[in-house]
């Protein structure tokens, strides 16, 4: 349990860095229509069922539903995008601002916003109607407005970035909001920016740009290895004979499928030489089909074992069943991960395989599998938004590979537990690592290397710092009063708790009653305690020095020049305020009773047996008081019985 509790705690204090961290969105910006309805009857016209409209919902998809996610995950998100002055364009506009995305969006007049339309009648999507389309393209004006919003938004967060590097994320879908001059553009000016993040229907249009990470669906993946076997450059593609397959044989000492089988892929393989043969077909490029553009078709996505290997049905891509028959989309994918890599030029690849998770390898370490939950079709739309950006939130906050790939999977799964468009907000992703968080969304429990950014962040929102320590071993009434009354001297409330060992010097072998973990659940758990940290030392001076409190808390009637870190305090420009006891509370005295009780108790059982009580427990309160050094000292450290009410 403390493991696992530990771990937890690790991943949350990841979630807590990337808090406020600048991320620019560019791409296909579309709105979500959700209209659910009702069905009692069929028409007389067709046996078709006749609907009666009860609710519609509208919300950010694509690029916008990932800048909302950066924005509902903790980041600084700013969306630039391409959409249209039309009635739709306004609904998405409105979900921008209720999310507190930047929207740095380019209106453009006849232009229509992609929008998808689904109606649902008990929970179960009956159609979807989709309007945009790549054809709706961008006229010369409304892409030099779009560079301009691209370098002014990467300016606009580089201003408010505190030295962070702005995160790039681009959503590519295949509708036209980034033709080659806005790819172009972005390839050009890749060193602006610290992590990078490509989303993409069709990869190969985004060599050159380098990006950290990609996220292709299995689907895409398999089209990306199906071009680059037929070859990206227009020498090469001229050289492939149309219509033929390329073998690609896995190193012989792999342990993956021991042949792929790569042609053409589906729909052509890209924009061919202006009057050269197009290599899938042979026609001239003027009548070839256009290469693959929006979302892939739903055979792609499907696998089938045949009897001569395991295809991927519309791909013209084929495994070899050597491997047996338990080969799947996760070992196809992981078996191609180098290959994934090589051809994008990232650093990490992570294939998406919807309801059965995903496969992430980078160029160093195993490739990590995660899982996922299956659930409805109608709970999972937008999931992949919400994956791809706290994988990028993760990266760019330097978390390793394996912990992005874990939080991105949990992203993705804590959203999908109804119907609508997928978002993860932090204090959902915290709580499904089992942590509790304050109004805005920061953990309780924190390692005492995030305060310094914590408490920057508090104090850029104009709140007040108040600080306390002490062991809380047994907590009590007491505390709960002075820990509220030290919470109203500020805005938020910092407990410092003294770890196991600490306590043990201070107090006595036998102290502390409850450990640690124990200790700062409870204090956790207080609506007047904001942020709980644990601290080795037997003083909290490193603490003091790091948070700078405002107020300095203890509890006692003294002075407060008694209390040892009052210059320390001071001198970082803070108060020392001492709050007084609450009669007949205190850790020791509680301790006292249960012993008491515990003597009586034996001294009854005894006399009940005809024994004398043996002389060495008359005197256990005496011996206990002598480890502690002084019977009334108080639970917690340099001062007189800080939150615990009075002198034992």
């Amino acid at each position: 349990m403390a493991g696992a509790a530990a771990e937890e705690r690790r991943l949350a204090t990841v979630v807590a860095s990337w808090q406020q961290r600048p991320v620019l969105v560019v791409g296909d910006a579309m709105l979500d229509e959700w209209r659910f309805a009702e069905s009692e009857r069929l028409c007389r016209e067709a046996p078709a069922p006749v609907l009666t409209l009860r609710r519609r919902i509208s919300a950010a998809g694509g690029a916008a539903n990932t800048a909302v996610n950066v924005a509902a995950l903790g980041g600084r998100a700013a969306l630039v995008a391409p959409v249209g002055a039309d009635v739709a364009g306004d609904e998405l506009h409105d979900c921008l601002d209720r999310a507190a995305v930047w929207d740095r969006t380019v209106s453009q007049p006849g232009r229509h916003t992609p929008v998808k339309r689904r109606m649902l009648a008990a929970n179960q999507i009956l159609l979807r109607e989709d309007s945009g389309s790549p054809e709706d393209g961008l006229d010369a004006d409304a892409v030099a407005r779009l560079l301009t919003a691209l370098h002014c938004a990467t300016e606009e967060l580089r201003a408010v970035a505190a030295g962070q590097p702005v995160t790039l994320v681009v959503c590519d879908y295949g509708l036209g909001a980034l033709p080659s001059a806005i790819r172009a553009w972005l390839v050009a000016n890749r060193d602006r920016y610290g992590t990078v993040a490509l989303d993409a229907h069709d990869l190969a249009d985004w060599r050159g740009l380098n990006p950290t990470v990609v996220t292709p669906s299995f689907a895409e993946a398999t089209r990306l290895l199906a071009r680059a076997a037929a070859g990206f450059a227009h020498a090469e593609r001229d050289a492939v004979p149309p219509g033929s397959d390329l073998h690609l044989d896995h190193p012989a000492e792999t342990d993956g499928p021991s042949e792929l089988m790569v042609g053409a892929a589906p729909g052509g393989s890209g924009d061919p030489a202006p009057g050269g043969p197009h290599p899938a077909s042979g026609t001239p490029a003027a009548e070839a089909p256009a290469g693959p553009t929006g979302e892939p078709v739903p055979g792609e996505e499907r696998v089938a074992l045949t009897g001569d290997g395991l295809s991927v049905t519309g791909t013209g891509v084929t495994v070899s069943a050597a491997a047996g028959a338990g080969v799947d989309r996760a070992v196809l994918a992981e078996s191609r991960l180098p290959e994934l890599r090589a051809h994008t030029g990232a650093d990490v690849v992570a294939v998406t395989l919807d309801t059965e998770g995903a496969v992430v390898g980078g160029a160093e370490g195993e490739p990590r599998r995660s899982h996922s939950t299956p659930v409805p079709a109608s709970h999972a739309v937008g999931a992949g938004d919400a994956y791809l950006a706290a994988m990028t939130l993760a990266l760019a906050a330097d978390a390793g590979l394996p912990t992005a790939a874990q939080l991105a999977q949990l992203a993705a799964t804590v959203t999908v537990a109804d119907t609508g468009t997928c978002v993860c907000r932090r204090q959902d992703l915290l709580a499904a690592l089992g942590t509790g968080v304050d109004e805005g969304g920061h953990p309780a429990l924190v390692g005492a290397d995030e305060l310094d950014a914590l408490v920057d962040e508090h104090r850029q929102a104009g709140r007040s710092v108040v600080f306390t320590n002490g062991c809380f071993d047994v907590l009590h009434p007491g505390h709960v009063r002075y820990l509220t009354q030290a919470r109203a001297l500020g805005d938020l409330l910092i407990v410092a708790v003294n770890s196991d060992g600490s306590v043990r010097r201070l107090k006595g072998p036998d102290r502390p009653v409850n450990p640690v973990e124990d200790r700062t659940a409870l204090l956790a758990a207080l609506a007047c305690v904001d942020h709980v940290v644990v601290f080795e030392e037997d003083s909290p001076a490193r603490l003091i020095e790091a948070v700078r409190p405002d107020v300095y808390v203890k509890g006692g009637d003294y002075p407060p020049e008694m209390v040892p870190e009052a210059p320390l305090v001071r001198r970082l420009g803070g108060q020392v305020r001492t709050l007084g006891y609450v009669p007949d509370r205190s850790t020791s005295a509680i301790i006292d009773r249960i012993r008491a009780q515990s003597h009586s108790m034996s001294e009854r059982t005894e006399r009940s047996e005809g024994r004398e009580r043996m002389p060495d427990q008359h005197s256990m309160s005496e011996r206990t008081e002598r480890s502690e050094g002084r019977a009334a000292m108080p639970d917690q450290q340099h001062s007189p019985a800080v939150g615990e009410g009075r002198p034992a």
